[in-house]
């Protein structure tokens, strides 16, 4: 029992992952603000859709439309329809804050039961002419007090994902487990370039079998992800779809090359070598080529990923488990490979 704690340990963290990964809520978010396209100098009623919110549970709901960091404009009235829907009406000044025509905006609703939620970038704002100093100074009178907070344990809401972040325990950390395990796989490949150990190879041959078994099913994973937010489970335009295909089938030829050679020391020997080039290859397609195109995978086209905007600290108390815990299940299936591989030799001795 004492040589096996840290297998227990790995099934105990992936059975916290399930748990609280399915069960723990979103935070209250905002789907929809009809209409989006909206008139300088005109009153406005906007129909507000939300998720996850229970409206009906507060009277102290404000909205505004936010121009930018500095101007806000808040609602004249608000109206509760039921828990996920209400109206609100805003007056808008005859100029926006802005030397442009048409001026991007986020809308901003807030109550002491949902707490804060916002729809960023999802309002237009267009005027017929422009006075920019009339117009910031319409627009900071209504400046955003203090929001409230939702209590308890939730997950972010972020539009087109929704329920679908929760695969963020699986997807992502299948593939940094992934990592790990090619890079302990990269270690005894270069170890048994320096002593010819048989077992060095042996529990290389067992880690790439691991990664590369977490590799398909991060990539699994990621097809039916993008399936539900993309509409597609491939597309070729995405770059880091393809270049970790790529990475996977490179991976894949470690094994053909394997099977290739009937003599021991010199199978060991390519493959050791060819190993070391397929790490080297690895990191370049899946985080480097990614990171240098526009891409919608987080992390990509110079957006930094497990940034606020990816990952919050609530999910961080699941997310680093998750790593942990896969990394270890990987551990104990390239235990169980080199093991096999072992009887086999034994077998073939004998």
């Amino acid at each position: 029992m004492r040589s096996n704690w840290w297998k227990i340990l790995g099934v105990l963290i992936l059975l916290y992952v399930f748990i609280v990964g399915m069960l723990v809520p979103l935070k209250p978010g905002i789907t929809s603000a009809q209409p989006s396209v909206l008139q300088a100098g005109e009153v406005v009623t906007m129909t507000i859709s939300g998720y996850n919110t229970f409206f009906t549970k507060s009277t102290d709901h404000r909205a505004w439309i936010k121009a930018d960091d500095t101007h806000a404009l808040a609602a004249s009235a608000i109206k509760v329809l039921n828990d996920q829907q209400l109206e609100a009406s805003f007056r808008l000044p005859t100029y926006l804050p802005s030397d442009e025509k048409r001026l991007t905006a986020s809308l901003l609703i807030d109550n002491s039961f949902d707490g804060a939620t916002v729809i960023p970038g999802n309002l237009f704002l267009q005027q017929d002419s422009t006075n920019q100093a009339m117009g910031s100074q319409a627009w900071q009178t209504s400046s955003i007090g203090e929001l409230h907070s939702k209590s308890g344990m939730s997950f972010p809401f972020r539009a087109i994902l929704y329920e679908t972040i929760r695969n963020t325990y699986f997807h992502v950390s299948l593939w940094l487990a992934m990592v790990i395990l090619l890079i302990t796989s990269l270690v005894f490949s270069i170890r048994y370039l320096s002593t010819t150990n048989p077992i060095d190879d042996y529990k290389a041959m067992s880690f790439t079998s691991s990664g590369l078994l977490f590799g398909v099913m991060g990539i699994t994973t990621g097809m039916i992800w993008a399936k539900d937010t993309w509409g597609t489970y491939w597309t070729w335009e995405e770059v880091k779809m393809n270049m970790t295909a790529i990475a996977l089938l490179i991976y894949m030829a470690y094994f053909v090359l394997r099977s290739s050679f009937e003599d021991m020391e010199k199978r060991a020997r390519i493959a050791a070598v060819y190993n070391i080039f397929a790490f080297a290859a690895l990191i370049p397609l899946i985080y480097v080529v990614p990171r240098l195109t526009d891409s919608l995978h987080p992390g990509s086209g110079g957006n930094p990923a497990f940034g606020g905007e990816d990952l919050d600290n609530t999910m961080r108390m699941v997310f680093y488990p998750a790593v942990i815990g896969w990394t270890l299940i990987g551990v104990w299936i390239s235990s169980l490979i080199y093991r096999a591989r072992k009887l086999e030799e034994q077998l073939y001795d004998d």
